[in-house]
């Protein structure tokens, strides 16, 4: 039976968090036995709120593509690309950006909150979005049909831009014949990963996640910072552990004295601070071969650089063909 595949697209706007591992990042690991898989590094949509500091992008790439390789993507079986150095998706994006109106951009419900998030680059009523972000979700749908993505590794919040590019497809589909796969969205066991302050979203911009490159120093600031159960005021306190981040950490990175630790914290047999002392300790052994790793390609970065460019090598003679069936089926493809 022939292998389905596989799409993850992700922008290079920082290092992998606790969220981006648990979330999708496990799925890449586990999946790309299985699947055809290919993990996009989205530095033009990155653009679409990073215009003013390219930089930034650009340094995220490679260290974002460090931090992939580290948690077991292993170049052999996955396709890592850069997807500015995939011209034909920016041609389909054009496209297919005749297939969605204004009005339905605005309506994205991920396109909606992010510009809420966004206030101090586009205003507090968002009278500065750009063109470019306000149709990012049609260059997401060219990144999943240009590699004939038919699975979509995503977390709850990105189901609508999901939603989004299986409507262009229908559109696309409808004037033009059945060339387009509609995809799937392929949620993991962990949809969304909480953040320390007890968000339901961990993010960088909430100030909220544990990376996978932070140092032990820092590790224990955030923990030592995590929000517990309000109401236990005293160390002998009988406590909530649902309500306490550091136990949903404990379960998150699954503490074998898991167990111990629900019971002793229900009945005030656990202090806070020695509950977050042992998470501490137990998060830096978690991290430990990852860190390991994420160290090899920092001193080794023409081996990432070289995997980047035979992943994008690879992904553009695939996403060539998708533009040369779409061509045609629009009645572009001239003398031919």
């Amino acid at each position: 039976m022939e292998k389905k595949n596989i799409l993850t697209g992700i922008r290079p706007t920082g290092r992998l968090h606790l969220g981006h591992y648990f979330g999708a990042g496990k799925n890449w690991v586990e999946l790309q036995d299985k699947y055809n898989t290919s993990i996009e590094i989205a530095d033009v949509q990155a653009l679409t709120d990073n215009f003013e500091n390219p930089q930034k992008v650009k340094k995220s790439v490679r260290d974002l593509a460090i931090d992939i390789l580290a948690i077991g993507v292993d170049p052999q079986k996955t396709t890592l690309f850069v997807q500015s150095m995939i011209p034909e998706i920016a041609e389909l994006t054009v496209y297919y950006s005749n297939l969605v109106t204004i009005a339905r951009l605005q309506r994205n419900p991920t396109v909606k909150t992010e510009i809420k998030q966004k206030k101090e680059l586009f205003g507090e009523k968002g009278e500065g979005i750009t063109y470019g972000f306000l149709g990012y979700p049609v260059s997401q749908a060219a990144d999943i049909t240009a590699f004939n993505g038919e699975l979509i590794p995503v977390g709850e919040d990105q189901l609508p831009l999901i939603e989004q590019c299986r409507e262009i497809v229908r559109k696309f589909n409808s004037i033009y014949g059945v060339v387009l796969k509609e995809p799937n969205a392929y949620l993991s066991e962990n949809k969304r990963i909480k953040g320390l302050d007890g968000n339901d979203k961990m993010g960088k911009s909430l100030g909220n996640a544990i990376y996978l490159c932070d140092d032990e120093a820092t590790i224990k600031e955030k923990i030592m910072g995590a929000i517990t159960d309000k109401n236990k005021i005293k160390k002998d306190d009988p406590a909530n552990p649902d309500v306490c981040m550091v136990y949903y950490y404990h379960k998150l990175i699954k503490n074998e004295n898991i167990e111990n630790v629900c019971n002793e914290c229900k009945k005030g047999q656990r202090g806070c601070v020695n509950c977050k002392k042992e998470l501490i300790e137990k998060m830096n052994e978690f991290l430990a071969p990852i860190q390991e790793k994420i160290h090899y390609y920092e001193e080794h970065p023409e081996i990432v650089d070289q995997i980047l460019k035979d992943g994008s090598i690879k992904a553009k003679k695939t996403a060539e063909a998708t533009l040369k069936t779409v061509k045609s089926a629009i009645g572009i493809n001239y003398f031919e």
